[in-house]
């Protein structure tokens, strides 16, 4: 069955490639452009089949806004669909984050980019915090889901739990949620989903499960991790920077939860405290980087890999650039290739479930987590931006003035993300320029 002709291939790829572009504000800020444009604006896919598919990637290590990227993708457009989309959203952020990250180790502290990212970083944050209450009010329809995002709020918060912890509490509260109060974990609230929703892509072939395809892709996706892991064994040794990092970004795709939030602890103390790839102050600087740049956070390992391979000069300091920018390629591609795998074999499996009640309760609890999740880390990254030096030195007044501006610009004037992004960035920049920022 063909894909529906209401959403066309070149014209669905043209937005992915635009998101790549435009992807400000973090995972919680991706998630809701794609959720304004898919669903709401263009009408591509049902409420309920978008928020199946964020459950799914909500449970999955790694970048959940890249995966449901790949998956409303594969949903529209079968395989390459998924490839395509899930590379076009990546794509422009580390060709931008190479350019970068050259110009940040080359030149240092400038007033031009001083400026840029201090005001960038309250618009972000004023995005990120309209994002998620975007996603709650479309994920928490009662007082249970409510009560689970306040305590995994609470738990991450006050507790420290860590997230994986919080994920398999919420989906047991989910489980035996969904066999003695059903009514309260149903994935959609009424009238949420009707037939012309469903209409354009009731069930394609190829959502359907099939075997031969699930084991050719799994032989595909080893293919493309061995292969190349094996080329840098031979060229650099197992030993080798470029080795290392292969094989401590494939851990970092696999054994984190929780987006790139809950990977950012596991990089740095590899990359900082074990293999010493880059210093405490340049990781910072990186995250800085990364949130003010379009794509998904995780693409900070862009960063950490140009870093690490320039520093290092594996093939000469006459060649530092070329390679730092083979480095930031080759932790890119081992980071996301299991994202990839996880949707193009996990998908068909996940749809079988879409109308099931014992599937779906679990996951609606564990997306009502993690909204109390992304609260959290909203309110640590305002902190940071707002109170940079701590409390004790006071709120940062113009930071939060610009952060006001852009929540005013998002919610009242409906301003485009990019217009807000580009209006504080430019604010920053006088700001810095005429010395009110130290």
């Amino acid at each position: 069955m063909p894909p529906a002709p209401s959403i066309p291939f070149r014209q669905a790829m043209l937005f992915w490639l635009k998101l790549g572009f435009i992807g400000f504000g973090g995972p919680a800020g991706q998630i809701a452009l794609m959720h304004r444009e898919i669903v709401e604006r263009r009408r591509w896919l049902s409420e309920s089949r978008f928020l199946h598919a964020l459950n799914y990637c909500m449970l999955l290590p790694g970048p959940e806004a890249q995966q449901l990227a790949t998956y409303l993708g594969w949903l529209m457009h079968r395989t390459w669909g998924g490839i395509i989309a899930g590379t076009l959203f990546i794509l422009p952020s580390l060709f931008i984050l190479i350019g970068l990250s050259w110009v940040y180790i080359t030149q240092g502290q400038q007033p031009l980019v001083v400026g840029l990212f201090y005001g960038l970083k309250p618009a972000i944050t004023a995005i990120v915090v309209q994002a998620t209450w975007r996603i709650g009010s479309r994920v928490l329809h009662n007082a249970a889901l409510w009560g689970i995002t306040l305590a995994a709020f609470v738990a991450l918060f006050g507790l420290g739990l860590p997230f994986p912890l919080i994920v398999l509490g919420a989906g047991l509260v989910g489980y035996l949620g969904g066999r003695w109060r059903p009514q309260l974990f149903q994935t959609t609230r009424a009238n949420t989903e009707t037939p012309n929703d469903e209409a354009p892509l009731a069930q394609p072939a190829h959502t359907r499960l099939h075997w031969p395809r699930l084991f050719g892709l799994l032989a595909c996706g080893a293919a493309l991790w061995c292969l190349p892991m094996a080329a840098l064994t031979l060229l650099f040794g197992w030993q080798g920077s470029f080795t290392q990092m292969a094989w401590f970004f494939t851990k970092a795709a696999l054994l984190t939860f929780g987006g790139a939030y809950a990977v950012l602890p596991y990089v740095y103390q590899g990359a900082v405290d074990h293999y010493g790839w880059l210093t405490p102050t340049q990781m910072i600087d990186g995250l800085a980087l990364g949130e003010s740049t379009p794509g998904p956070l995780i693409m900070l390992v862009a960063f950490v890999g140009f870093v690490g391979g320039y520093v290092q000069a594996q093939f000469g300091a006459d060649q530092a650039f070329l390679a730092g920018a083979l480095a930031a390629c080759l932790v890119t591609w081992f980071t996301f290739l299991p994202s990839f795998l996880f949707i193009l074999i996990g998908a068909p499996l996940v749809e079988r479930t879409r109308r099931q009640l014992h599937f779906t309760a679990p996951l609606t609890a564990i997306s009502a987590a993690v909204v109390g999740v992304i609260l959290n880390l909203a309110l640590f990254f305002a902190y940071h931006v707002f109170w940079p030096h701590g409390f004790a030195a006071g709120i940062d007044g113009l930071a939060l003035g610009i952060a006001l501006l852009a929540a005013v610009g998002l919610l009242v004037l409906r301003r485009s993300m990019l217009e807000v992004l580009i209006a504080c960035a430019l604010a920053g920049l006088l700001a810095v320029l005429y010395g009110h920022v130290i």
